[in-house]
């Protein structure tokens, strides 16, 4: 990952760079933003091919290759193997030439050579930090400034990381303050994302409601149609059933609603008044029987003493 670096303004009045070629000066430029924080990158020049001369395909893996031999020869970088029988890289300069905000531990082994100074203990990395300098993985420190150790798992990428100094019982100690009356988390009852709401598979559960859709609907108010409806009206009555199931409207009230628009022929947006005809008139009474009018037989018993 490339990274922001600083290039002094004396560096164009170094003897050393001027030593050495143009493409190589820019070669030993794109290493500074390419090196880790120990100033440390891989010694393969397909690699930084790659990384600093993708735009420039003229200037090959094999011209990188040069680049490097000149920027070695002058002292500028030092070329080495690692205990993994890998090449690596790093510049020489690096701790005069940049100040890295906490700098991360490098994942390249030191240089043999400029890994361990005259007068230095062998801690001592070629860029001024000692091992000793930087606090062990998993190491805390209490208010009193003793430093307690935690054992990283080793080949995990927690030590890596830093991420080992987390003891497990201050792990425990978080788990236990939890809010009241929320239970804490038991990972044998499965993640906290499952919806306890829903029925687990292979289990019973109640029968499911009346779901209808408002094209279903429709379909069975074109079936019961002796000629299909034209697309215009069934467009807008099946805008007002879908109206109408939004609202909560049972679908059995909306087939008795259909039924009675289908039978007489009615516009579409009569349907919410046959729906609440349906929902609220109840049962019609038998209207009463029109008898015409006739001389009664017996005009005393009918009229009295009012005539």
């Amino acid at each position: 990952m490339a990274r922001i670096r600083t290039i002094k303004p004396e560096a164009f009045v170094s003897e050393s760079l001027a030593a050495v070629s143009l493409t190589a000066e820019r070669t030993f430029f794109g290493l500074l933003t390419q090196a880790d924080d120990q100033g440390r990158h891989r010694d393969h020049a397909a690699i930084i091919a790659g990384q600093l001369w993708v735009l420039r395909p003229e200037h090959t893996p094999a011209e990188v290759e040069k680049d490097l031999a000149q920027l070695a020869d002058s002292g500028l970088i030092c070329r080495y193997k690692g205990p993994d029988d890998r090449r690596y890289l790093h510049v020489v300069t690096w701790s005069r030439h940049q100040k890295i905000n906490r700098p991360s531990k490098s994942r390249i082994p030191a240089c043999p050579r400029h890994g361990a100074l005259a007068g230095v203990t062998p801690g001592v990395m070629a860029d001024g930090f000692t091992e000793s300098s930087l606090p062990p993985h998993g190491a805390l420190r209490d208010d009193a400034g003793r430093g307690h150790e935690s054992a990283p798992t080793p080949g995990t990428d927690d030590e890596l990381a830093g991420q080992s100094g987390f003891t497990e019982p201050s792990v425990r100690a978080h788990e236990e303050r939890t809010e009241p009356g929320v239970k804490p988390h038991r990972p044998d009852l499965g993640p906290r994302t499952v919806d306890l709401g829903n029925t687990p598979s292979g289990g019973a559960s109640a029968p499911a409601p009346d779901t209808v859709s408002a094209k279903q609907l429709l379909a069975e108010y074109v079936a019961g149609c002796n000629h299909r409806p034209p697309d215009d009206f069934l467009g807008h009555l099946g805008r007002q059933v879908r109206k109408l199931l939004a609202e909560g409207i049972a679908p059995a009230h909306l087939r008795a609603a259909l039924e009675r628009h289908r039978a007489k022929g009615m516009h579409p947006s009569v349907l919410p008044s046959l729906v609440h005809e349906v929902m609220n008139a109840g049962v019609p009474t038998a209207p009463a029987v029109h008898r015409a009018w006739t001389n009664p037989t017996d005009i005393v018993a009918a009229y009295g003493d009012e005539l």
